[in-house]
């Protein structure tokens, strides 16, 4: 699906979020997972996301929604927000639920994106702090660290403070460089350079960069999740920021690398529903359906991406188990930056992540 690497989990809540999440906004809602047979029989839906395995899987989680509500699901894709931002000016939206990178429905949030009636959601089972103004999480997935055994033996690296020590830990470091600037990379950044980021500013972006920087000329950055699977598959990064989907399919693949699960860094797609969408009551109950525990289970069976409904028990083999985000051990260790800081320093960011990039 891309994997799209923008920034992470919602952080900093809003006075909506935390309510939200407390289940205030959700007691009149149905039980996630409920579907009234026949209910929109007759009716179309067109259902948004990225494709490939990803997409598939989100179209098995609605098969119970679809069979027993009667409705005709359409499927479109990838998402693109040019396309979305068209559909809401011309007042022709095509599009009922659109699943989204993190970060869109906050920068957009009120114009392309509604503003979510939580009286129709039941957001009762979603991890704290994921529950944004006009979205709720598709799932969940990680950028974590890995490090190359034979590279560290006995003497492995411990968080991103060793991540940036190129003196106690000497080698290749290769880094996500796919997409946005990684909010959760820069912030870390900062942190080992001895800062703070309970109350950033536009300034520290600068020294979070900066730190990256200083890895040095042993610094990859890779441009897709297969270019970062390669790299642990062959042996040639001594350390590498990966996706925790890749991490997994590369170690089954026979790559002699470990995760270090402190502060790994949460990401999660997002549910949405345009502005000006069609039949919005039709669009909860999809994603209210979509959020059940039996279709979250049937989404990570089927595309090994971590559940967001808490009481989920997906069955999967030992191998895809180890890289869920969402196990109790995992999920206490993730680490939740500071999206509304990002989104309004988003344009700055950008453009210093783009000259990294560019070697400036």
């Amino acid at each position: 699906m891309g994997y799209r690497s923008t920034l992470a989990k919602i952080v900093g809540a809003t006075a909506l979020a935390a309510m939200a999440t407390s289940g205030v906004y959700a007691q009149s809602a149905p039980p996630a997972g409920t579907v009234v047979d026949g209910s929109l029989k007759g009716k179309t839906l067109t259902f948004v996301s990225y494709g490939g395995i990803y997409q598939d899987g989100q179209v098995a989680a609605l098969k119970e929604f679809v069979d027993k509500s009667g409705v005709k699901l359409l499927n479109d894709g990838p998402t693109e927000i040019a396309k979305l931002q068209a559909q809401v000016e011309s007042g022709n939206v095509t599009w009922d639920v659109v699943d989204t990178d993190d970060l869109p429905p906050f920068v957009h949030c009120g114009k392309l994106f509604q503003k979510l009636d939580l009286t129709k959601i039941d957001i009762s089972k979603i991890p704290a702090g994921q529950v944004g103004e006009c979205s709720v999480p598709a799932m969940n997935y990680g950028a974590i660290l890995m490090y190359k055994n034979a590279t560290y033996k006995d003497n492995p690296p411990k968080d991103w403070k060793d991540f940036f020590d190129t003196k106690k830990f000497p080698g290749t470091r290769a880094i996500d460089g796919s997409g946005s600037p990684i909010g959760g990379l820069i912030e870390q950044g900062i942190l080992a350079d001895g800062g703070s980021v309970e109350k950033m500013t536009a300034a520290d972006i600068d020294k979070g960069i900066a730190k990256i920087k200083a890895i040095g000329p042993d610094t990859i950055f890779w441009k897709t999740g297969a270019e970062s699977q390669q790299l642990a598959e062959s042996g040639e990064a001594d350390m590498i920021i990966m996706w925790t989907g890749r991490a997994m399919t590369a170690v089954k693949n026979g790559a002699a690398y470990t995760p270090v699960w402190k502060d790994w860094l949460v990401v999660m797609d997002q549910l949405t529903i345009p502005v000006g969408a069609k039949d919005t009551d039709a669009s909860y109950a999809l994603i209210n359906a979509y959020l059940g525990k039996k279709s979250q289970e049937i989404l990570t069976e089927q595309t090994s991406y971590s559940p967001i409904n808490t009481e989920s028990q997906p069955k999967v083999d030992a191998s895809v188990a180890a890289f869920l985000t969402n196990s109790p051990d995992h999920a206490k260790q993730g680490y939740q930056q500071n999206i509304k800081f990002w989104v309004a320093n988003f344009a700055a960011a950008s453009d210093k992540w783009t000259a990294l990039m560019a070697g400036n």
